[in-house]
């Protein structure tokens, strides 16, 4: 009886773990204007953290290029780009990486924090996180 119960319990803490977590396909939703945009894939790449478009939900927009990006990026199309780049995991946060504004083709550094198991808060800011602004994103299930 007790190693069934010890049983119950760790499955049920896995499940619990598994189920808070950044990776995943994440609904993207417009801090300024409320609309869904899209669906982005987050994850783990030799020890980093990446987020890629895999889905863009405005039919008029599927074909767009980042026309305002650079480097590498620039005249890439949307669908597909990575837009987050290079995270690692800090103190319960992912921190250290960018992410690209696609509409102004502007590199931010980007902080990721889990909020609850299926709302991800993604900032990016120039410097210092005071200086920035934040995109809240729904995990597509």
């Amino acid at each position: 009886m007790k190693l069934k119960t010890l049983l119950f319990f760790s499955f049920f803490l896995c499940q619990i773990s598994l189920s808070q977590t950044i990776f995943g396909k994440w609904k993207t939703i417009d801090d300024v204007t409320g609309k869904e945009k899209g669906i982005v894939e987050i994850f783990e790449h030799k020890g980093k953290v990446y987020g890629k478009v895999i889905e863009i939900l405005d039919p008029d927009k599927k074909h767009l290029k980042c026309e305002k990006c650079e480097g590498e990026d620039k005249n890439k199309p949307i669908l597909g780009l990575t837009v987050i780049k290079g995270l690692i995991k800090k103190e319960g946060n992912y921190e250290g990486g960018k992410v690209i504004d696609t509409k102004t083709g502007q590199t931010y550094h980007c902080k990721i924090t889990l909020d609850g198991k299926d709302k991800l808060i993604i900032r990016g800011y120039i410097g210092i996180t005071l200086f920035g602004r934040s995109q809240t994103w729904i995990r597509v299930k």
